[in-house]
């Protein structure tokens, strides 16, 4: 299957501006997740898909500089932005990561697509009780359902998040998650504020490498729970209800 993983991403975050090319330990956040991307198994290829607008000429820059393939569509429209790439990329399935995950983990990502192929029209380890951390979320489906998504999706709030027109009709799709056995869903390495980026860096100089398991590192933040004083507070956007 042509596995095709989509990163979304763009320079206008809110509360971090810029935030996908900052810095984690010598390399820009971005690197991180592209790289941790290109480690999985079943992963056919990792595009980026930012927007149209100017302030991410920069990331395009970026991309041709790493030779990553970027796709480029509208700013509040991310499922069409996801729609069209997918089309250009010829994805059979498509897995969704966002850029501000450093630590997404190849093997959680190998198996939600495990998971899929099982005969799944979407699967994710994201759905109610979150067992993993923040910050390591994937959610994959068929190009199918993504197409299915797109084209009766027309609520502009559910579009910014791609696909809770998916996961909220579970009459329509067949929908699997993965769980961990432990809740670990208080550990938060999503970077969304400057103090998120604060603990990720620490997290990452203690581990001193780029290639560490999920599990190492939660056994790196358990080991120093101190640190989650940073971003314990930090409240998570929530999708709009319909």
């Amino acid at each position: 299957m042509n596995n095709v993983l989509i990163i979304q991403a763009r320079m206008s975050s809110t509360r971090l501006p810029g935030k996908v090319l900052k810095d984690i330990q010598g390399a820009p956040m971005l690197n991180w997740v592209v790289e941790r991307c290109k480690s999985a198994k079943n992963v056919s290829s990792v595009v980026i898909a930012t927007s149209t607008n100017r302030e991410d000429d920069q990331l395009e820059e970026w991309c041709l500089k790493n030779r990553v393939p970027i796709c480029r569509g509208s700013l509040e429209d991310v499922l069409d932005r996801y729609y069209q790439c997918a089309l250009r990329h010829h994805a059979e399935n498509v897995i969704r990561v966002t850029s501000d995950c450093p630590f997404i983990d190849p093997g959680i990502i190998d198996g939600t697509i495990g998971l899929l192929e099982q005969g799944y029209d979407y699967c994710s380890n994201t759905r109610e009780p979150r067992t993993y951390p923040r910050g390591l979320d994937v959610e994959a489906m068929s190009m199918k359902t993504l197409e299915r998504a797109w084209r009766e999706d027309h609520d502009p709030r559910w579009k910014e998040h791609v696909t809770p027109y998916i996961y909220r009709h579970p009459e329509l799709f067949k929908i699997g998650g993965i769980a961990n056995d432990e809740d670990l869903s208080d550990i938060r390495v999503t970077v969304d504020t400057f103090e998120d980026l604060q603990f990720v860096n620490l997290i990452a100089q203690e581990i001193g490498d780029h290639t560490f398991t999920w599990k190492t590192m939660v056994s790196t933040v358990r080991r120093h729970p101190e640190w989650m004083i940073l971003n314990s507070q930090i409240s998570q956007k929530v999708v709009p209800e319909r």
